[in-house]
């Protein structure tokens, strides 16, 4: 490839991160536990980053793992107190700490290293995967719609806009089959391999 290096190269090399290429493309390409999105290892990648940085500076009086600290720095979550203690201390370390916020990268610097700079091609999930990945995804609208219903229904109740006693909310997602007649609960269908139709 010619031209410009990309900044994850760049990172890279700068920072010795010997074998972090080879480990993002390894992980985004894998199956089953073991694959990685590409959010993740923007994350994976910072950390290993962090990590590299806090070394060279001899940085070893900083509370926590890099993980935590990266944590710390980037997490929306994070009070302020608690971000401003591990930037001064960072600091007094020697690390710029603005300069190394500018060097995290995002998902997109880490698909165009994988795909453009590397040429990794992801496999096409199994149909094992694929099933998972539907019955996961049917599961978590499951919960989402219970916790939104609870929710709703407790203000009403507390608000005495509304009579009801202590509930238990029941989303029942049920399937149901015009050709065959089958009715299934949604998991059970996708469990047992489908409705009673015949090919």
């Amino acid at each position: 490839m010619t031209g410009r290096r990309s900044k994850v190269e760049r990172l890279i090399e700068e920072h010795g991160l010997t074998g972090l290429g080879d480990e993002l493309v390894d992980r985004w390409t894998a199956t089953g536990d073991e694959r990685m999105s590409l959010r993740d290892l923007a994350r994976h990648f910072n950390v290993r980053l962090l990590a590299a940085t806090m070394e060279s500076a001899g940085v070893s009086t900083i509370e926590g793992d890099p993980e935590s600290v990266y944590d710390a720095l980037t997490d929306d979550d994070v009070s302020a107190g608690r971000r401003t203690e591990v930037r001064s201390r960072l600091e007094r370390a020697g690390v710029d700490v603005e300069e190394l916020e500018r060097s995290f990268v995002t998902y997109q610097a880490i698909r165009s290293y994988v795909k453009d700079v590397r040429g990794a091609e992801r496999a096409t999930p199994d149909d094992e995967e694929r099933i998972d990945s539907a019955r996961t995804a049917i599961q978590r609208l499951v919960s989402r719609t219970t916790a939104v219903a609870e929710e709703k229904l407790e203000r009403l109740r507390d608000a005495d806009l509304i009579a009801l006693g202590d509930f238990r909310l029941i989303v029942d997602v049920q399937v149901y089959c015009r050709d065959c007649g089958t009715q299934r609960g949604v998991a059970d269908l996708i469990d047992e391999g489908g409705c009673d139709c015949e090919d």
